[in-house]
């Protein structure tokens, strides 16, 4: 795992977090491993309960650690992952080549977070999100089931939205443009409503893309888009001096 040295942290949960950042960075802490329990943690650096807990919650949200209920903390693995930086609008896209977009709600409604939304989104379990499940077709045929959580502070009247007339993701990006963003892209198979929703084959390979955002003001939203492979792909295209990429989804003949 990537971890660099930060500047000395000012507050006592930082000291926290930069103590366990410079463990996994020298490898006394690898992929994968038990970190040492809340309890050990406030008797090595003397911090309260409530800071110890603050700093793993924030690392969890940063995904750099994996926090299981009953079992323990743990360093996340992680896997090879190409960047894909720019967020691009799927009707956009879908536009561009003259072909005709249309949008299906399945989903729009008020959930409640379990342990590991609650960490991702840095609030309680069971704190109040917003969430859709949406399917795009292009031309009559579904290209990309997209299920999202969104943050109510964040996007307080995304329930209010209808979202076949714009997508979700041109709704949020003028609500203001995320300061931060993850891209992680899997092959999977879908599982069985999603084999039903994007008309395809149970033995069909898919493409999943796990995207995260983040404003000033904290974590916005999650997603998950998933791709048909024999339909759709996504490329890069980049200038490696200039380190500018651009997500460029190409559509399969």
């Amino acid at each position: 795992m990537n971890v660099s040295s930060r500047a000395k942290p000012q507050h006592l949960y930082e000291r926290v977090k930069q103590y366990l950042l410079d463990r996994i960075a020298n490898g006394r802490l690898p992929d994968g491993s038990r970190i040492p329990s809340e309890y050990e943690l406030m008797e090595t650096l003397g911090a309260s309960r409530m800071t110890v807990h603050r700093a793993l919650r924030e690392m969890s949200a940063e995904g750099l650690l994996l926090r299981l209920q009953g079992v323990g903390t743990f360093v996340r693995k992680t896997e090879p992952r190409s960047a894909l930086l720019e967020i691009f609008d799927i009707s956009d896209d879908i536009l561009r080549r003259g072909h005709v977009h249309h949008a299906r709600v399945l989903r729009l409604e008020e959930r409640f977070a379990d342990a590991e939304l609650a960490a991702q989104f840095s609030r309680r379990k069971g704190a109040r999100l917003f969430y859709s499940l949406i399917v795009h077709a292009e031309d009559g045929a579904p290209v990309q089931l997209e299920e999202r959580f969104v943050s109510p502070r964040f996007a307080p009247k995304y329930l209010e939205q209808d979202f076949t007339s714009q997508t979700t993701n041109r709704y949020l990006q003028n609500i203001a443009l995320p300061s931060e963003v993850e891209h992680i892209v899997h092959a999977v198979q879908a599982d069985g409503e999603a084999v039903e929703l994007l008309e395809i084959s149970e033995t069909e390979p898919c493409l999943l893309v796990e995207r995260r955002t983040w404003t000033d003001s904290g974590p916005a939203t999650r997603s998950r888009l998933l791709h048909p492979g024999s339909r759709y792909s996504l490329g890069s295209r980049y200038q490696p001096a200039q380190a500018k990429l651009s997500q460029k989804p190409i559509r399969n003949p």
